[in-house]
């Protein structure tokens, strides 16, 4: 497993970026104007990866909009020296609130969007209810999906940009008693590779992150949809005793 905050992941994801290639240098000049440091907007950074990445490229030097959903954390990340929101991925409001803040602050200007806000909804396929169903997507692509349609405007505007996507190798490996967050991941994909033949020859790149096993609270996280929880409970624990 990679343990988030060891050194590794924000490394190549700054990589990913352009961070430390020749061209690099080149992306702070804008028709003819000397850019400020590149700016990205990152969800999901009360822990894991959102966090180890916006602490690293805050180090490289990027402009980090760190956001989360809970206002607690993002006081705690402001502690931390990082310039954080609030921005809740499930609530359309919340989306059109941070994105209007942080171009506000950065002059209407933004060089990159990570999406990587999510958890997994655990279970059986057969168990896994409707609506937590669409609790899943709403979080792991329907979130995703607004934030980027609220960006490539200003990316098309200035001529660059780069949206991540932070999948996992569960979007085309399937695992048993994870159909709700493999079927989320599966749809981020699709959709990434349709963003790639939309935006050819726009000057904004799209890059699709797919990682293992990742030394993070994702897991716990995804307790806080405990009426989920207890429903898929349920239903395991009826099915063996029926079957005893």
């Amino acid at each position: 497993a990679l343990a988030a905050g060891q050194g590794g992941f924000e490394g190549g994801f700054d990589l990913l970026l352009g961070g430390g290639h020749p061209a690099d240098k080149v992306r702070l000049w804008h028709r003819g104007k000397v850019m400020s440091s590149r700016s990205i907007l990152i969800t999901g950074c009360s822990s894991g990866i959102g966090l180890v990445v916006a602490q690293g490229l805050a180090a490289k030097g990027w402009r980090v909009f760190a956001t989360a959903r809970q206002a607690a954390d993002v006081v705690r990340l402001q502690a931390q020296g990082l310039e954080a929101l609030q921005l809740d991925v499930d609530d359309s409001d919340s989306i059109v609130q941070a994105v209007a803040e942080v171009l506000l602050r950065t002059g209407g200007t933004l060089d990159a969007l990570f999406n990587n806000a999510g958890y997994g909804q655990p279970g059986a396929a057969e168990d896994v209810p409707r609506a937590a169903m669409r609790a899943q997507f709403e979080t792991n692509v329907f979130g995703a999906w607004e934030l980027m349609n609220a960006v490539i405007p200003v990316m098309r505007r200035q001529g660059h940009g780069r949206i991540l996507f932070n999948s996992s190798v569960l979007g085309f490996a399937a695992m048993k008693y994870r159909g709700a967050y493999n079927a989320s991941k599966y749809a981020m994909e699709g959709l990434c590779d349709t963003l790639r033949l939309e935006l050819a020859g726009s000057g904004i790149a799209v890059s699709l992150i797919e990682p293992g096993p990742i030394e993070s609270r994702f897991r716990a996280n995804a307790l806080w949809r405990r009426r989920w929880r207890r429903h898929v409970l349920r239903r395991v624990i009826g099915g063996c005793c029926r079957h005893a």
